[in-house]
């Protein structure tokens, strides 16, 4: 398959499978588990798990994840560890392999996240460049992978929306210092095993504002109704609340503009996620921050 005929194939789980095994042939691509269609494909096999790339935009993305884990790893803190040094490749999509982490023995809680970030940021910096968090940067890939399934409309709002953000973003001045930060804090990037907490997904680990990690629960108690008395158990356990600092409108609105953009690219082919896209995108629209979103 070409370049752009591998651009063009939808992104399937079937068609994860294929990238899966042309990739890594010594994993059974046929019997692996499916874990998570977004973003990547993951699927579990054996001992491992592999990410494959929806498409070829996420290469460096993939091998800054593995230096990363390692990075990590070197320095005794609780997260994945990958299972091959770096990431391969097949019709342009990355894959990437992991150890597979022991049954969870419970979900994992805010509590639990707040341990693994202030861990994370008391870290300095590493002996490589850690990327800022663009956290708006992925917007015009998951419009263009939307393609005409939304509104033009509605498209050409969030890429005001997402530039002005991103201007506001670049002046504010934050409360903490900057530094290591996760990039996609939540607890469903935690996993607790027997040893305790890890830490999982580490794609969007970067070198910014220590604000960014705080301020995903702080829209999750807003827009996906997260039960205040959990947030309040993350921010008590995390020793502050974002929601005191005058930026985190700003990083809030700019988080919410991704996540209305990152539902986008789902919504070929699928009406839920049309649907959903619909709902936060109007909402955004109305300026009302009532509307409830629903995880997806």
């Amino acid at each position: 398959m070409d370049a752009q005929d591998a651009a063009s194939t939808p992104f399937t789980e079937g068609r994860a499978r294929e990238i899966l095994a042309a990739a890594v042939p010594e994993v059974p691509a046929a019997d692996a588990t499916l874990l998570a269609l977004g973003e990547n494909a993951v699927f579990a096999a054996g001992g491992l798990v592999a990410k494959v790339g929806r498409d070829a935009s996420l290469r460096d993305r993939a091998a800054h994840e593995l230096r990363v884990a390692a990075w990590l790893t070197g320095l005794g803190v609780p997260a994945v560890r990958a299972a091959d040094p770096g990431p391969r490749e097949a019709d342009g999509h990355p894959v990437t392999l992991w150890h597979r982490l022991p049954q969870a023995v419970r979900p994992a809680g805010t509590e639990d996240l707040a341990a693994l970030l202030r861990l994370v940021h008391d870290l300095p910096a590493p002996d490589f460049a850690l990327p800022r968090r663009d956290l708006l940067g992925g917007v015009e890939r998951w419009l263009r992978l939307a393609g005409d399934a939304i509104d033009p409309a509605d498209a050409a709002y969030l890429r005001e929306r997402r530039d002005g953000f991103a201007a506001a973003a670049a002046a504010l001045t934050p409360h903490l210092p900057p530094g290591p930060i996760h990039g996609d804090a939540s607890p469903r990037n935690v996993h607790i095993g027997p040893d305790g907490p890890v830490l999982v997904d580490l794609e969007t680990f970067s070198g910014d504002l220590r604000e960014h990690d705080l301020v995903v629960l702080a829209l999750s108690r807003d827009r996906y109704g997260l039960d205040p008395a959990t947030y309040d158990a993350f921010t008590g356990a995390y020793g502050w609340d974002v929601r005191e600092w005058d930026g985190c409108a700003v990083l809030r609105g700019a988080r919410e503009t991704a996540s209305c953009a990152w539902v986008a690219q789902h919504a070929p082919g699928n009406a839920a996620a049309l649907a959903e896209f619909a709902r936060r995108v109007a909402s955004l629209r109305e300026g009302d921050p009532t509307v409830r979103w629903h995880p997806f």
